[in-house]
């Protein structure tokens, strides 16, 4: 290992997408985060993935993680990834016990209301259609809104 290189103590990588059909998307995150990883010189000692709605509070693997006290860091590609709603509240938890969410992509591809819009809408779909079509549906009807007269 090369000096530079700084080792994390017990900071995995997590990586989250919806649906089984999104697995390419999970590999490209693991990868991207480690790109990021080599980058900054840093030495992380686990990868986890997981397929499940960012709405569902009963993800196995992040709640092993967020409830492990030996876990300082949990390294995110984006937000969402982490979770939909509810991300400032589970990186104060963490600050508040000396633990930290270190988010790669800070900037997020669309604009705060874009974005919050999106998670409304995910919601209200999530209620009316299910879990598994939420999402799709919520894109197209922004990208209808988006094609309408400003």
């Amino acid at each position: 290992m090369s000096p530079k290189r700084r080792k994390l103590a017990s900071s995995p990588f997590y990586a989250r997408v919806s649906s089984s059909d999104q697995k390419a998307d999970l590999e490209r995150q693991v990868v991207k985060l480690l790109e990021f990883a080599n980058a900054q010189g840093l030495s992380i000692g686990k990868t986890v993935k997981e397929i499940g709605s960012g709405l569902n509070g009963k993800r196995r693997e992040l709640i092993k993680i967020l409830s492990d006290p030996n876990v300082t860091t949990i390294i995110v590609e984006h937000r969402d990834r982490l979770t939909r709603f509810g991300f400032e509240f589970i990186e104060a938890a963490l600050r508040a016990q000396g633990r930290c969410i270190l988010v790669v992509e800070e900037r997020e591809v669309d604009d705060d209301l874009v974005r919050d819009m999106t998670e409304v809408l995910t919601s209200l779909a999530v209620r009316l259609y299910g879990k598994r079509s939420a999402r799709r549906r919520a894109k197209k009807a922004l990208e209808a809104l988006q094609h309408e007269d400003p």
